[in-house]
């Protein structure tokens, strides 16, 4: 079993450190902790965006220097600040977060550009995916691999485009929620319980208006149902209510998989799988570690753990589950969504 990592652990808060930002402005900070752990060659991590938990979460865990060896050394050593421009709740973390990074040895960069110059792969962690297609693009001329944190665009159509143009310049990318990696849900792909005949996934749901609904938090869920039903799901309908969705999904083999989505009551992740052998229940959640382990694997080798066609199914699947919200709850066919996108 892969080490459980404290969420509380990963983000605490760092003691205040005296910092100077400005426009086009690099800052560094070498803490004592961190100072000795020098970056091999090929090994230096980029981060793009600290408005998100995420992105002090994976710099402390790269950076310290009891790092697990699954990490294979890389360690981030920049970081570009700016995500969101209009997402308040986003917003209002980039000073904090940024405080933290610099603490961990972290350089601060004033561009997406200057921070590509200074790194060999990329996380790019921008909390609002509508900006993640525009500075993926950055990346893929730059010729750095890069992950993609969730969402990975806020729009099926800017998927597709980032896919595009990732084959356009021969850049490996990967996306993915760290859900996918939650308690058993790899042993269940693995056929732990033999061929899976269909499951139920619920994580929170919260819903930003910026974003389709599912995209902002939803995907959690959506990804963990993928994770163990696969691709081949065909149509999609959707029950709302100011608290609650349900999606529910037919796969082209007659299977169905249910995500429930929830903005009341304890936020959890989790769900349960029936399969030919037996059913197995999906958690707890592992925290960000099993995600990183992926990653750097992902970095090593170029092979994304995730294929394109899996992601992108996983993104029709939100954004049908929209239309069939427009349409009072009647089933939409990915096929259709995934077309009309790519018409876009």
């Amino acid at each position: 079993m892969k080490t459980t990592y404290n969420r509380r652990r990963f983000i605490r808060t760092a003691s205040a450190a005296g910092m100077g930002m400005g426009m086009g402005v690099i800052t560094k900070f070498t803490g004592p902790v961190f100072a000795a752990c020098a970056p091999q060659a090929g090994k230096r991590v980029g981060i793009i965006g600290l408005d998100t938990s995420h992105s002090v979460a994976f710099a402390r865990a790269m950076n310290d220097k009891g790092a697990s060896s699954a990490l294979r050394g890389y360690r981030v050593v920049a970081a570009y600040p700016h995500g969101s421009k209009d997402i308040e709740s986003s917003v209002s973390r980039i000073p904090r977060y940024t405080k933290e990074v610099l603490e961990l040895g972290v350089e601060i960069t004033g561009s997406v550009d200057q921070l590509l110059d200074k790194v060999d792969v990329v996380l790019l962690e921008t909390n609002d995916g509508r900006l993640h297609l525009q500075q993926a693009l950055a990346v893929f001329r730059a010729g750095k691999t890069v992950f993609i944190d969730k969402p990975i665009a806020a729009s099926l159509a800017d998927a597709l485009a980032i896919f595009e143009a990732a084959e356009k310049y021969r850049v490996p990318v990967f996306s993915a929620s760290s859900l996918r990696y939650i308690n058993h849900a790899q042993e269940v792909r693995d056929g732990k319980i033999g061929n899976v005949l269909g499951a139920h996934a619920f994580s929170p749901a919260i819903i930003e208006k910026t974003h389709p609904d599912l995209f902002w938090y939803g995907v959690h869920g959506v990804e963990m149902l993928f994770t163990v039903m696969g691709t081949g799901c065909k149509t999609v309908s959707r029950i709302h209510t100011e608290g609650t969705d349900l999606v529910i999904g037919v796969w082209e083999d007659g299977r169905i998989g249910t995500f429930r989505g929830t903005r009341t009551g304890k936020h959890e992740y989790g769900g349960t799988v029936h399969g030919e052998d037996g059913h197995l229940v999906l958690g707890p959640y592992q925290g960000y570690m099993p995600l990183l382990e992926q990653i750097a694997a992902f970095f090593e080798t170029g092979k994304p753990p995730v294929s394109k066609e899996e992601t992108l199914e996983i993104f029709a699947f939100m954004e049908a589950a929209d239309e069939s919200k427009r349409k009072n709850g009647a089933a939409v066919a990915l096929e259709r969504v995934l077309k009309t996108a790519g018409r876009g």
